[in-house]
């Protein structure tokens, strides 16, 4: 067992090594030049359009609206990565990994809207009626590449059933959980598979139904509780934000339990955690899109953008300032138990049942999103006759999660999700021309209402 573990852990360093990384942080670079700093120039007509409800979409394909169908997205990547994946970035990279964490987050907005515009446009429509949409169906339909796409499905199921999906995150709740409430672990887990049944058979309208609901509480209260500790501590704050920027070009010096950290290993830390935790690039996230009720590829492009936002720019941003500014960085902690001392420094005993009850809604919600994920690509390989043996499958898998050993399972799902990334990775930089001119003709578009728009006002007020 040890050799086999070995072996695949030097596979994992090998996919997830420097290629794979330059190729998802290089293509998010390129899509940002080519598409004129989008996430920048156009964050504010996303947000406009993500809280705000377009009449023309009642009207649109699709089956659920552009706010749930994201709120499924960030089920799935606001998780565990933004508690114990930051605090392992920082615990390994020093302070530096952070700044490289939010580098990753600003290109990734970038791939995020091309991989989401594309799933949009290429999606299809299956025999029980549902929109069905993501790499494997643009990487088909816009590149021509059937076997590419099938190998790009093939890695979702694994990462779904066997990784991200299933074990790792029961095992997270059911050790939070007994740890801080001391509640049995059996008990957890027959909770949670009862809860994770009754809302996955429902099918993507259950799910995104209560990722509306989960998902913006859980973001909110986690983000005002870090808020708290960072205003009790805003003394600090312009001071943490220096060192993180200074660390990020220098390397690190050892101090108490942390070891020192090079430059390199900063910026390999922090690209890795922060595509994990955003997931941009991976090609998960456009399979939840597709479901959106939307006539534009493009304006679903900018609302799925801003997932990365919330998720790296905003969440992982306020976990990694309060590890930094408490200093726990520098102890002896590491992982989700490094966060839960931040987070009790900073508030007291609360701040470990915050902790703690975000690491339960994270979690759950990431088995929620995953699950849809892996659906959706067992209908693309199988068809809708696999759709319900795989929800029972994946259940089954869920019950026994929290009673299994994760170092090699872990291992697996790494493995998994980078080769998932590669195919997505591909289609992205094949359809690069079909992702500039949608965006060139849609706010061409836009441009000539708003002078119509205008030009009908002018009319008006001289009438008048």
């Amino acid at each position: 067992m040890e050799n086999a573990t070995n072996v695949l852990q030097q596979i994992n360093s090998f996919v997830w090594g420097p290629p794979l990384l330059i190729l998802l942080v290089g293509t998010g670079i390129y899509l940002t030049l080519r598409l004129g700093l989008i996430q920048v120039f156009k964050l504010p007509l996303a947000l406009r359009y993500l809280f705000s409800k377009d009449p023309d979409d009642k009207d649109g394909q699709g089956d659920v609206s552009s706010f749930a169908a994201l709120c499924t997205a960030l089920a799935a990547t606001i998780g565990t990565g933004n508690i114990v994946g930051v605090a392992t970035a920082i615990k390994v990279g020093g302070p530096g990994a952070l700044f490289w964490m939010w580098l990753a987050g600003f290109f990734g907005m970038a791939t995020k809207y091309a991989e989401c515009l594309l799933s949009v446009k290429y999606r299809v429509v299956d025999e029980n009626g549902e929109m069905s949409g993501g790499p494997m169906y643009y990487i088909e339909r816009g590149l021509g590449n059937k076997w590419l796409a099938k190998a790009f499905a093939f890695f979702g199921i694994g990462v779904a059933l066997f990784g991200i999906g299933t074990f790792a995150q029961i095992n997270s709740i059911t050790e939070a959980v007994n740890l801080t409430f001391n509640v049995p672990i059996l008990a957890t887990a027959i909770i949670i598979t009862v809860l994770v049944a009754l809302i996955t058979l429902g099918g993507i309208k259950s799910i995104s139904k209560a990722a509306e609901i989960i998902v913006p509480f859980m973001t909110v209260f986690y983000v005002a509780s870090s808020i708290m500790i960072l205003g009790l501590n805003i003394e600090a704050l312009p001071s943490t934000i220096i060192l993180v920027v200074k660390s990020a070009f220098t390397p690190t010096a050892a101090t108490g339990g942390f070891l020192g950290a090079s430059v390199m290993l900063a910026i390999r830390s922090g690209v890795a955690r922060g595509v994990f935790s955003n997931e941009s690039g991976l090609g998960s996230a456009p399979i939840a899109t597709a479901a959106a009720k939307t006539n534009s590829c493009v304006k679903q492009g900018l609302i799925s953008m801003t997932g990365t936002f919330f998720d790296t720019i905003i969440v992982c941003t306020m976990t990694g300032l309060i590890l930094i500014m408490t200093g726990q960085w520098q102890g002896n902690y590491a992982g989700a138990s490094m966060t839960n001392m931040a987070f009790k420094q900073g508030l007291g005993g609360w701040g470990s049942y915050i902790v703690t009850i975000g690491l339960i809604f994270f979690a759950f919600t990431t088995i929620l999103g995953w699950n849809y994920y892996g659906e959706r690509c067992t209908e693309y390989l199988f068809g809708v006759k696999g759709i319900k043996p795989y929800r029972y499958i994946f259940i089954l898998l869920v019950s026994v999660g929290a009673f299994l050993k994760l170092d090699l399972i872990w291992i697996l799902a790494d493995i998994v999700n980078g080769l998932m990334a590669l195919p997505n990775l591909i289609a992205l930089i094949g359809l690069r021309h079909v992702v500039n001119n949608e965006t060139k003709i849609y706010f061409q578009q836009l441009k000539e209402k708003s002078k119509a728009k205008l030009s009908k006002t002018i009319s008006s007020v001289n009438e008048i």
